[in-house]
C-alpha cells in the first residue's frame, strides 16, 4: 500500500492533469476556425480573386476548371439565379448576337437593378427565419399584418441597404433608427417564427404552461437572431452547457435576457415622420390622463364601475338585428332622452365601447312598435362634441310608455360587432329620470352580473358620475383625438408585452423586462441564478460580450447592444456567415456545407482562405454592399463555368463537386417552377407588395382554422402574382409547392432539399393549378401563332426552353399534339429536366 503522502499527492497530480486539460481544451475550443479573427489574406495569383483561390485549390490536385458555358446557358443561368424569372427567347437572341465584349457585365448590372431581384433574394433570407402567415400550433390563426415585413426584406434588398444597418434594424431598428418606416417592419423578424396563441393568450404567464410558452418564444429568438446571422447554435444551450462548442447554459439565459420583454404582436406605426410626431404626441396625453385617473381612484374618487351596463349578444355582421326597449309602466309626458356610451376599463377597451355607428331612438304606446311610433330626432347640441363618452340626448316632446333604441349599424371590434349602452335616461317634464328600475327587453342580451345585464341600464350608474369623472373625460377626449387622425399602418413584428399578471408592459417605449434566470436542465419550474443580458463569451478577447447598460434603461437597450455586436467588425462570425450564405445561392455549393452551423458539429470550410477574403471584402471594401458581393461572385470564371462533366478524373477525385471544377446544375426552386409556368401561360401578375394572395379557402376561422386548398380556384387570377406574395400558411402547407420542396415555414431553412419523386411529376401533370395554366398557355399558343402544329409546337418551345427546335423535334412534337392536344404538350414541356433545372 502506498504511504499517505504519497496517496495525496497522486491526487493533487490527478486534479492538476484535469485543470490542464479542461485548460487546454477551452483554448483549443476558442481557437476554432470560426472564431479566430477574420485572416487578412491576399489572392494567390492575379487575375479574378475568386479564381484564384480557387485554381490554387483545384491545382493541388492536379485538376482544372472547365470551359466557359456557352451565352444562352449563361444568360438563363443568371436570370433565374439574380431575378428569379425565365427570360423571354427573343431576349435569349438578342443576347447571343450582341458582339459588345462587355455585355455580360452590362446583364450583371441590369438585373441587379431590376426589382425582381429583391422579389428573388428576399424568398432566401424568408426561409432562413421561418417566416409565415399564420401562427402555427393548435390554433393556427392567421397573421393578417405579417406582410409589411417580407414587403421590407424586398424593399431593402432592392435598395441595397448597407448589410450591418439590414441586421440593426431586425433587431433594434425601434431604438436605432426611431421614426422610420424601416425601423419598425425589420421587426418583424423577431416574430417571423411560429407563435403559440393557447399559451400565450388562454394561459396566465404564472401558470406553468405559460411560462413555458414565454420560455420557447425567447427561444426561438435566440436560435433565429444567432442562427441567421452568426451560424451558431446557442440554443443547444438551454439545458445543459452546449456539449461540442464554447457555449455555457449562463450564456445561453444572458441572450434570453436580451429579450425578456419582448412579445409579438400587432404593432402600429406611421409612413409619415410628422404623423407619427403628431400621435405620439397624443399618446403622451392620454397617458397622463390615465395616470391622473389612476390617481383619482387611488385618492377615493374612483370612478364608479360604468362598465355595468347593458350588452347584447356578440353578432358577426354590422348590420345585425339588436334593439334594446323600456317600459315606463304607463303612459309619460317626456320631454328629453338621454343614451349614455360605456366607460369599459376591461383589457383596455376605453370609451364608447359597443355604442352603435348609427341607431334609431323610437317611442310607442304598443309594445310591438307595430303602430303610432314615433322617430326621435338628436337634439341640437347633442353631437357637437368631440368626446366618445358624451351623453346623446334627443327631443322628446310627446307621451309614451315605451321607449326602444335600434342598432342600424353595430360597432366594430377585433373580429366582430357588438352593442352595448351604459344607461337610457328617460325624463319627464318635471324633470324627473322616469326610467329608474323600469322593465327592460332586449332582442339578445348578455348577462353577466354584476358587468352586464338587462337590468344595469337603468340603474342611474353612468360613465361621467362621481369625482373621478373629470379625470374620465380627458381620457375619453384623449382617445377620441387619436381616434381623428389617419388609421396607422400595422405590422405583426417584436413590441414589448402586454401580458397580463406580475407583468404588464406599458406599449412600444416601456415595459420592465421580465426576470430570466437559468433553468436547471431547462426546467421552468427549476429557477437558478439570474441571468444579465450580454452576447456570446465565445470571442472574448476578441470582443468583448457583456453589455455596459445602466441600471435603469430601456428594454430596447438591450436588443441594440445586442445588435452592435453582431455587425461589430470584430465578430468574424457575421461576415463570414453572409458570406457564405451568398456564395451558396450561386454556386449551389457553400464553402461550409452547414450555413447555420459554424460550431465543432458542423463542416469546416473547403476554401477558408476565400471564405476569409469574401468575408473582409464585404465588410470593408463593399461597404456591406451584397449587390457588389453578387456582381464580385458571377463575374468570376468559377460562376461562369461549363455545368458538363468533362473530366472523368475530376468527377473521380470529386464527386461532390466541393473544389468547383466546374458549374453544378442545379433544380429550381419550388416558387420559381410555379412563377416560370404563370409566365409560359402569359399569366403572371408582377404586381408588388401588399397582403398576400391566398390559394386556399377557410374552414372553421373562428377557432382552429382549416386551410383547403382543395375547394379553392386554381385558376383565380388573384393567385396568379410572384409566389412569394403567397400567404404562408404553417399548419397546412401548399400541396403543389410541398412536392416541389418548399420551405417548411415552421422552421428554420437554411439550405432547401433537391429531391426527385414521382410525386413531382404527378404534381407538374395533374395538379389543379396545372391543368389550368396548361389551358391558358394553349390558348396564348393559338392566339400567337394561329393553328399551324409545326408553330405551335415551336413557339411552345421557345416559351418553356427559351431556343429554338432541334432537328427533327418538331415534327414528334407536332405529332404528340395532333393525338392529344397543345394543353397535354404544356404539361409534358413543364415535366421536362430542361425546364426545372439550371445548367
Amino acid at each position: 500500500m502506498s504511504p499517505p503522502n504519497a496517496r495525496a499527492l497522486h491526487r493533487a497530480a490527478c486534479a492538476l492533469l484535469c485543470l490542464a486539460s479542461v485548460s487546454a481544451s477551452a483554448q483549443e475550443e476558442r481557437a476554432w476556425w470560426s472564431l479566430r479573427p477574420i485572416a487578412a489574406v491576399a489572392p494567390p495569383a492575379p487575375g479574378h480573386p475568386v479564381d484564384a483561390f480557387l485554381a490554387e485549390a483545384l491545382a493541388a490536385r492536379g485538376l482544372a476548371f472547365a470551359e466557359r458555358a456557352d451565352d444562352r446557358t449563361l444568360f438563363r443561368r443568371l436570370h433565374f439565379d439574380l431575378i428569379g424569372l425565365a427570360p423571354s427567347h427573343a431576349e435569349v437572341e438578342a443576347y447571343v448576337a450582341d458582339r459588345d465584349p462587355a455585355k455580360y457585365e452590362h446583364l450583371v448590372e441590369r438585373l441587379l437593378a431590376s426589382p425582381r431581384y429583391g422579389e428573388r433574394w428576399a424568398r432566401h433570407w424568408l426561409d432562413l427565419v421561418h417566416y409565415g402567415d399564420t401562427h402555427g400550433f393548435d390554433k393556427d390563426q392567421p397573421r393578417p399584418h405579417a406582410w409589411p415585413y417580407r414587403d421590407y426584406v424586398i424593399r431593402a434588398l432592392n435598395e441595397d441597404k448597407p448589410y450591418a444597418r439590414f441586421v440593426e434594424e431586425q433587431l433594434a431598428g425601434d431604438a436605432l433608427y426611431p421614426g422610420t418606416r424601416d425601423g419598425i417592419e425589420a421587426l418583424g423578424f423577431l416574430a417571423a417564427g411560429p407563435w403559440d396563441l393557447i399559451g400565450h393568450v388562454e394561459v396566465s404567464e404564472e401558470k406553468i404552461d405559460g411560462k413555458i410558452a414565454r420560455h420557447q418564444d425567447r427561444d426561438d429568438m435566440v436560435a433565429t437572431t444567432l442562427g441567421t446571422f452568426t451560424s451558431t447554435t446557442a440554443q443547444c444551450a438551454q439545458c445543459h452547457d452546449h456539449k461540442f462548442d464554447p457555449i455555457t447554459q449562463r450564456d445561453y439565459y444572458a441572450l434570453q435576457a436580451v429579450f425578456a420583454a419582448v412579445d409579438r404582436a400587432e404593432r402600429r406605426y406611421d409612413l409619415q415622420p410628422a404623423l407619427a410626431a403628431q400621435r405620439a404626441k397624443c399618446e403622451q396625453e392620454l397617458r397622463a390622463a390615465q395616470r391622473a385617473l389612476e390617481e383619482a381612484r387611488a385618492g377615493g374618487n374612483a370612478v364608479p364601475p360604468v362598465a355595468y351596463g347593458f350588452h347584447a349578444a356578440i353578432a358577426a355582421k354590422a348590420d345585425a338585428v339588436a334593439w334594446v326597449q323600456v317600459d315606463l309602466g304607463v303612459s309619460v309626458a317626456l320631454e328629453r332622452l338621454v343614451l349614455h356610451p360605456c366607460w369599459d376599463d376591461f383589457a383596455g377597451i376605453g370609451a364608447g365601447f359597443g355604442f352603435p355607428r348609427r341607431l334609431r331612438v323610437e317611442l310607442a304606446e304598443d309594445e310591438t312598435f307595430t303602430q303610432g311610433v314615433v322617430a326621435l330626432e338628436p337634439a341640437p347640441n347633442a353631437s357637437g362634441s368631440s368626446s366618445a363618452l358624451t351623453p346623446r340626448s334627443f327631443a322628446a316632446a310627446h307621451s309614451a310608455r315605451y321607449v326602444r333604441v335600434t342598432a342600424l349599424e353595430l360597432a366594430e371590434r377585433q373580429k366582430d360587432f357588438a352593442f352595448a349602452l351604459a344607461e337610457l335616461e328617460v325624463f319627464d317634464r318635471s324633470g324627473v329620470n322616469r326610467s329608474l328600475g323600469a322593465a327592460v327587453t332586449s332582442s339578445s342580451s348578455i348577462e353577466m352580473a354584476p358587468r352586464w345585464a338587462q337590468a344595469n341600464l337603468v340603474d342611474g350608474i353612468t360613465p361621467s358620475a362621481g369625482a373621478g369623472g373629470t379625470a374620465l373625460a380627458r381620457v375619453d377626449a384623449a382617445e377620441r383625438t387619436l381616434r381623428l387622425l389617419p388609421a396607422p399602418k400595422i405590422v405583426y413584428a417584436a413590441t414589448v408585452h402586454h401580458g397580463s399578471g406580475n407583468f404588464r408592459g406599458t406599449g412600444a417605449s416601456g415595459g420592465a423586462p421580465r426576470e430570466i434566470r437559468v433553468l436547471r436542465r431547462g426546467q421552468v419550474t427549476q429557477p437558478g441564478e439570474l441571468a444579465l443580458p450580454a452576447a456570446l463569451p465565445a470571442l472574448e478577447p476578441l470582443l468583448p460580450s457583456r453589455f455596459e447598460l445602466p441600471e435603469a434603461h430601456d428594454e430596447s437597450a438591450r436588443r441594440a447592444a445586442l445588435a452592435r455586436w453582431i455587425v461589430d467588425p470584430r465578430n468574424p462570425l457575421t461576415w463570414r456567415s453572409i458570406a457564405n450564405r451568398v456564395w451558396m445561392h450561386h454556386f449551389g455549393v457553400p464553402l461550409v456545407a452547414t450555413p447555420n452551423d459554424f460550431g465543432r458539429m458542423g463542416e469546416r470550410p473547403s476554401h477558408p482562405e476565400l471564405l476569409d477574403w469574401l468575408a473582409a471584402q464585404l465588410r470593408d471594401e463593399l461597404g456591406g454592399s451584397l449587390k457588389a458581393l453578387h456582381r464580385l461572385l458571377v463575374t468570376s470564371h468559377a460562376y461562369r463555368q461549363s455545368s458538363q462533366v468533362a473530366s472523368a478524373r475530376a468527377a473521380e477525385l470529386d464527386r461532390g463537386n466541393r473544389l468547383l471544377w466546374r458549374a453544378s446544375a442545379r433544380k429550381l426552386e419550388a416558387e420559381a417552377v410555379r412563377d416560370a409556368i404563370l409566365q409560359m401561360s402569359g399569366a403572371l401578375d408582377l404586381t408588388m407588395g401588399g397582403p398576400g394572395w391566398q390559394d386556399f379557402v377557410v374552414e372553421r376561422p373562428e377557432h382552429s382554422p382549416h386551410y383547403r386548398y382543395d375547394l379553392a380556384d386554381p385558376d383565380d387570377p388573384r393567385s396568379f402574382r410572384r409566389a412569394i406574395y403567397r400567404f404562408v400558411v404553417r399548419s397546412q402547407t401548399q400541396p403543389f409547392l410541398s412536392a416541389l420542396d418548399c420551405a417548411d415555414p415552421s422552421m428554420r431553412v437554411e439550405r432547401r432539399n433537391e429531391s426527385l419523386s414521382a410525386a413531382q411529376a404527378l404534381a407538374l401533370l395533374n395538379s389543379g393549378f396545372v391543368l389550368a395554366q396548361a389551358e391558358r398557355c394553349a390558348s396564348r399558343i393559338e392566339r400567337e401563332v394561329g393553328a399551324d402544329p409545326l408553330l405551335q409546337v415551336a413557339r411552345a418551345v421557345e416559351l418553356a426552353f427559351q431556343r429554338a427546335l432541334f432537328p427533327g423535334e418538331g415534327e414528334r412534337l407536332a405529332a404528340f399534339v395532333a393525338e392529344h392536344g397543345l394543353a397535354q404538350l404544356c404539361r409534358v414541356l413543364w415535366n421536362a429536366s430542361e425546364f426545372v433545372f439550371v445548367d
